[in-house]
């Protein structure tokens, strides 16, 4: 019994051009290779299946019984081994009803899922997008395993084995609502430890440098609440007199909604990088350079 193990595929290329061309020299020029190369496969193929396969005649090397059985199958399988090989792309955003997995925090849902699920509803309407929340060493495993296509936002612990791209820096201010009476007037550093702060403490996210900056300046404030994310703070912060420090990203498309007013942070805080992240793995994906692609032409600055 030959095994598929035993065969090299170039031979079976040889053994189709000759069933067509029935020349050795003509087989040689289609391949690129020299007459006694092919004539030293033919001799492989041979010993292999035991049989002469072409015979030399008036009319050319004409091929045995066996050859002949042979021949429209193995045609066939090069046919389909050529096509898998040079498969066209095959994702069309358009017709696709693929559903991509993302990795963000609730600010990413706020800023970017409007804006690209109306993109998406134009150009790819059977496209869906699930968002994910994971933890560190969770999050490598599911993008190395392709459960989570992507991920956004400030995660360095993505770092070998992934590629990142770019987006935008935010930057941190105030955010309170437009009747606020801090909204007139300087906003210094008096006036910021003075005001009655909501406070978000998001574990698992870049944020917490806010809380670790603020310590390393001794700066204290009367927190009135704590939250685990940010996806409330504006409707509360529109109806309380208590002021948050949040994103610019997340004030800029929350604060015309919901009657808000942002101003610029008393403290210096160090720029974030919002960046995109996917797994090496599947850099190629037809479906995943698409989305990161619209990402990237929506969103970069």
């Amino acid at each position: 019994m030959i095994k598929l193990s035993e065969v090299d595929v170039n031979l079976l290329v040889v053994f189709d051009l000759l069933y067509q061309e029935q020349n050795t020299q003509r087989v040689a020029l289609r391949l690129g290779i020299t007459q006694p190369a092919v004539s030293h496969a033919l001799k492989r193929l041979r010993n292999l299946l035991g049989d002469e396969l072409f015979e030399r005649t008036s009319q050319g090397l004409m091929p045995t019984p066996l050859a002949t059985r042979l021949h429209p199958a193995i045609a066939q399988a090069l046919a389909q081994l050529q096509e898998t090989l040079n498969r066209p792309d095959d994702f069309n955003p358009a017709t696709s009803k693929r559903i991509f997995n993302i990795a963000m925090t609730d600010i990413g849902e706020i800023v970017f899922l409007p804006r690209l699920l109306e993109r998406l509803a134009r150009e790819a309407p059977g496209i869906s997008l699930s968002t994910v929340r994971s933890q560190h060493e969770d999050l490598k495993r599911e993008m190395e395993e392709g459960r989570t296509d992507l991920a956004i936002g400030l995660i360095p612990q993505l770092g070998a084995g992934f590629y990142q791209q770019g987006l935008f820096v935010q930057r941190y201010v105030c955010l309170m609502r437009a009747s606020h009476p801090l909204t007139v007037g300087e906003f210094d550093l008096d006036a910021f430890v003075t005001a009655q702060h909501a406070v978000v403490v998001a574990q698992g996210t870049g944020h917490g440098i806010v809380e670790e900056h603020l310590a390393r300046a001794r700066v204290t404030r009367p927190v009135r609440l704590e939250l685990p994310h940010f996806a409330a703070v504006p409707y509360i912060v529109s109806s309380t007199d208590l002021v948050v420090t949040v994103t610019d990203k997340l004030a800029e498309v929350t604060r015309e909604r919901f009657q808000l007013a942002m101003r610029e942070h008393p403290l210096p805080f160090p720029e974030i990088p919002i960046n995109l992240f996917w797994h090496r793995r599947f850099h190629q994906d037809a479906g995943n350079r698409w989305l990161r692609g619209l990402i990237f032409d929506m969103f970069a600055e």
